[in-house]
Parts: C-alpha cells; sequence; structure tokens
C-alpha cells in the first residue's frame, strides 16, 4: 500500500489562502501568484515538485477546493480547472450533500463522499491500489487529516509573501512531532517534506 501525502502551498506566516474564498477569487483577497508563481513562472526549476504533485492513485480534496458552489448542488459545478482536470483518476470530494459521480477527460472522475474523511480514505485508498494517495487541500481538509494521525507526508512550498489571514495549514491540529526529510530552495519557494514520526 502507498502513502498518504499532501503537497500545499503556503504563505511564510503559513496561509494557504487568503479571506473572502468565492468563484471570482478562489484564493480569496490575495494575489493568487504570491502562492503558486512557482508551479507555473519557474515551472523547469521546480519540475520535480509540480509533478509529484498529481502522481498519486486517487486525490481527496474538500468541497471548498473543488468551487464555490455551497448547500445543495443547484448547478452543474464541474471543478476549476476546466473539461480536463490533472488528476487523471478518482478524485474524491468531502461533502455534506451527495452527488452523483462527474466524469471529466482525460480520466478524472470526481466522486462525492459524505461520510467523512475515513470513508473518503478508505474510498481512495481501494481505488489507488499499491499507489500513493494525495490530500490535495485545502488546508482545513489537509488539517482534518492531520490531527486525525492519517498523514503519512506533508509536502509544505513555502513561499516568501506573508499575507496575514485566511485559512491557516496547521489551524486545530493537537501538537504532534514530524520528521523534516528534505529541503530544497530554489528562486520563488522551499520545498520542506515532513514525515509522521
Amino acid at each position: 500500500m502507498g502513502i498518504v501525502y499532501s503537497d500545499i502551498s503556503v504563505s511564510a506566516d503559513g496561509f494557504a489562502t487568503g479571506l473572502n474564498q468565492r468563484e471570482e477569487a478562489p484564493f480569496g483577497d490575495i494575489d493568487e501568484t504570491w502562492l503558486h508563481a512557482w508551479m507555473f513562472d519557474a515551472y523547469e526549476e521546480n519540475r520535480a515538485e509540480v509533478d509529484a504533485i498529481v502522481e498519486s492513485g486517487a486525490t481527496i480534496m474538500g468541497r471548498n477546493m473543488f468551487g464555490p458552489v455551497r448547500g445543495e448542488w443547484d448547478r452543474d459545478w464541474r471543478g476549476w480547472w476546466g473539461p480536463n482536470p490533472p488528476y487523471h483518476g478518482p478524485v474524491f470530494v468531502l461533502t455534506h450533500h451527495p452527488r452523483d459521480p462527474v466524469e471529466m477527460e482525460g480520466g478524472t472522475t470526481f466522486h462525492f463522499v459524505t461520510d467523512g474523511i475515513e470513508a473518503a480514505l478508505d474510498r481512495a485508498r481501494a481505488a489507488a491500489g499499491e499507489r500513493n494517495v494525495s490530500i490535495a487541500g485545502g488546508a482545513r481538509t489537509v488539517n482534518q487529516f492531520l490531527a486525525a494521525g492519517l498523514l503519512d507526508e506533508l509536502r509544505l512550498h513555502v513561499t516568501p509573501c506573508i499575507l496575514g489571514a485566511g485559512e491557516r495549514v496547521f489551524d486545530g491540529v493537537p501538537p504532534q512531532r514530524l520528521e523534516r526529510t528534505a529541503v530544497r530552495a530554489t528562486s520563488l519557494v522551499t520545498h520542506i517534506t515532513y514525515r509522521r514520526r
């Protein structure tokens, strides 16, 4: 069985988004490039880390990461990524509202899980087989997996900016020891990998 890992970009003060996330501003009232320019503007310099983000056999994400629709599914929202999302495999979306699976181009199918993170992880592990499972985010979802002791590896991509407010990684996570297994700095980001002890 593979590991359960998460890749998440954060500011120097630990925020993965700013305040006021909405459809017009998926990352809130911030300049999104502050957190993610390393993935696009400096792709070649960070190719290994970018490619590793979606090398899992299955992915889990929170409903906020999937989209801005709140409450019942009252419109045919199919994610932020267009017709061919980068996951190319099963994605399990945590939600309180049932919805039929959504099949996309490139092999991505979004499945909607209403019975919690453990159920989502069971389904993702079954779908992934021997491959890894990725916890894509956002910060609240990553924090739930950290708090429950279900995340084997956390890959923080720390960018040189301060957001001051928003959704922060580690909020609500009880004390625990992590082992730093890798650090690599590039021009726009410092990649830090932690394993759970």
